[in-house]
């Protein structure tokens, strides 16, 4: 019986990440697409790690790892991720801390630009024929001198404060868990109280996570706060934002625009009004979908196995149950 670890790489990853597997005399792998429950039932009996993007992994699979040491995201959220199941079992969750901090922020920076740009607008209206109509159209907002507060801190947060700077922004942070130094030696401004800040806002973009704390933390009563030409970008996960309360604000004129990369449901139901919402921008959360970024995650998922079995897993990189 052969003693190489198996891997389990749940839904396909950029073949640079294979190629890393494939140099490895110690590993044995299998890529499955399928992620019915079933099916990773009869997969997860038999591996000592798994890679995961973002198919759901409830307890009643994880349950079946007998063998299991390692769930390595591919990714950095871990909510499809059953945790308690995970800690039961002495699993360790590992995500791609490192990889997609760039991407993220720069799809962050391509959304404001469209939405307080009238992208959309702006283009349909020469393909249609109606550049002489340029005067009429509404006017766009520039960046330069705007308040953006950025609603979490960690690698992206801290990627995209660079980017805002770069275009002169006015940066306020809001996390409890960095420091006031930390903050300002990036050139930020740390705020304790989210609520109280967010009326002086122009722009927001959210890079928190989804838990009980922070499910519709974005409702109509902070809508309402908002100033009208304030913009808001979650780029972080669905559930932030209460999306019905977002698009009645989108409709009633309480803030300019919005752009969303996540949504409460993926794929995002058909009766979903954003989906009709001519001020929201939208993406099918593919932020950090960039070739540069599936190449960083594919090569870090898999090292963050290998490191593991070697017992050199960097702290940083492991979720703490």
């Amino acid at each position: 019986m052969s003693d190489r670890k198996k891997i389990l790489i749940i839904q396909p990853i950029h073949k640079i990440g294979i190629q890393l597997l494939d140099n490895l005399s110690d590993y044995q792998y299998e890529i499955i697409d399928d992620t019915n429950i079933e099916n990773l039932k009869s997969k997860i009996v038999e591996c000592d790690a798994l890679s995961i993007r973002t198919a759901k992994l409830p307890s009643e699979v994880i349950d079946l790892g007998n063998k299991l040491k390692i769930i390595s995201r591919h990714g950095v959220g871990y909510d499809n991720i059953d945790l308690e199941s995970s800690k039961k079992k002495n699993i360790t969750i590992a995500i791609t801390a490192t990889a997609n901090a760039v991407a993220v922020a720069e799809h962050v920076m391509f959304m404001l630009l469209n939405i307080s740009k009238r992208k959309s607008m702006y283009d349909q209206a020469v393909k249609s024929g109606n550049f002489n109509q340029r005067n009429k159209l509404p006017k766009t907002i520039e960046l330069w001198k705007k308040n953006i507060l950025i609603a979490g801190f960690g690698r992206i947060g801290q990627a995209l404060i660079k980017r805002c700077l770069g275009f002169e922004m006015n940066v306020f942070v809001y996390d409890p868990f960095i420091t006031e130094q930390k903050i300002k030696s990036l050139g930020g401004n740390k705020i304790d109280n989210l609520e109280n800040t967010i009326e002086n806002m122009d722009m927001i973009s959210l890079h928190i996570p989804f838990n009980n704390e922070t499910k519709n933390l974005i409702n109509m009563r902070l809508l309402k706060k908002m100033k009208k030409n304030c913009i808001i970008i979650n780029a972080a996960r669905g559930g932030i934002i209460n999306e019905k309360d977002l698009d009645n604000a989108l409709k009633e004129n309480l803030i300019f625009g919005a752009g969303l990369d996540v949504f409460n449901t993926e794929p995002p139901e058909n009766n979903n009004p954003l989906l009709k919402n001519d001020k929201v921008f939208l993406s099918p959360h593919t932020a950090a979908f960039t070739e540069e970024c599936m190449q960083r995650m594919a090569l870090e998922t898999v090292q963050n196995i290998i490191d593991f079995f070697d017992k050199k897993l960097e702290k940083s990189k492991i979720v703490k149950l």
